[in-house]
């Protein structure tokens, strides 16, 4: 076995204890809550998802990883948050780098929930057609750059392809970087559907033949927003078991791109500048 690979069993047996299923979820009764919290340690880019990567099988039967790519968003990552809350669960949320300047707010509240936020490129271009490999590292660093800039705060080194196709510079690229690479077992083909109704019973179909994996999503799909609350309200009926994903140390940045994405910075305080709102605004009375 790799040394890679005995670093991340090793991490992952220290994170067995992990959280029981949440019972006490206020307003539901039948919440999936979160049955194990796993922490991942991601030196040299250890990759997941048999989707395409058939190395690590950590999920029991009947556990899933929930995900969500491309946002945030207005209105449908809202939606999506408020659907988890009211399961009492947590998911991993694969941020775009333009869509974490341009909604800094959404991702704050993505993180307050306590969810997994890693990236998902600069501006989601395909990264195994460029045939620059200069132009598509960039495309994954200003991501990291941009995704924590617009949060302010520490992101998990987990990393999502768009389209799901990586290329071998990219890849050793990541593993150089210490960045986990994820796949899914599940794609949920959210955007090829209308029809909440049928979106959830397709996702819950496949999960029920699959029996465990993860599970890919958009959270700015409309369609996905919608349905979430009755694929999520399915998963429980049918005995599945969320496993929440967290990272042994934040991703670090890369100071040529920290100062390449400043410029499309718009709105948000200069970096390193900002105080925590709590030594800015206090209650002193509430009626």
């Amino acid at each position: 076995m790799r040394l890679e690979a005995l670093i991340f069993l090793s991490a992952l047996a220290l994170a067995q204890p992990a959280l029981a299923a949440e019972t006490n979820c206020p307003g539901n009764r039948k919440a999936l809550g979160v049955s194990r919290v796993v922490e991942i340690d991601t030196t040299n880019g250890p990759a997941f998802g048999f989707g395409h990567y058939k190395i690590y099988d950590f999920l029991e039967p009947k556990e899933i990883v929930l995900t969500f790519d491309d946002g945030p968003q207005k209105i449908r990552t809202e939606a999506v948050l408020d659907a988890l809350k009211h399961h009492c669960t947590k998911a991993t949320f694969f941020s775009i780098g333009k869509m974490a300047l341009g909604y800094p707010e959404i991702l704050h509240d993505v993180a307050r929930a306590g969810h997994t936020i890693g990236t998902h490129t600069w501006s989601h271009l395909n990264l195994a057609k460029r045939r620059n490999k200069k132009i598509a590292i960039a495309e994954i660093e200003k991501g990291v750059s941009a995704v924590k800039r617009g949060l302010g705060g520490p992101v998990a080194p987990f990393f999502r392809y768009p389209y799901l196709r990586d290329s071998k510079e990219t890849l050793a690229h990541l593993q150089k970087r210490n960045i986990a690479i994820f796949s899914m077992d599940v794609d949920s083909f959210d955007f090829k559907y209308r029809s909440p109704a049928r979106l959830a019973h397709a996702v819950l179909a496949k999960m029920k033949k699959k029996g465990k994996g993860i599970l890919l999503m958009h959270d700015i799909q409309p369609v996905t927003s919608k349905a979430l609350p009755k694929i999520l309200s399915g998963l429980q009926a049918a005995g599945f078991k969320v496993v929440h994903l967290t990272a042994a140390k934040p991703v670090t940045t890369l100071p040529k791109y920290d100062k390449e994405i400043e410029s499309k910075v718009h709105g948000l305080p200069v970096a390193g500048t900002s105080r925590p709102i709590s030594s800015v605004i206090k209650t002193i009375k509430r009626n």
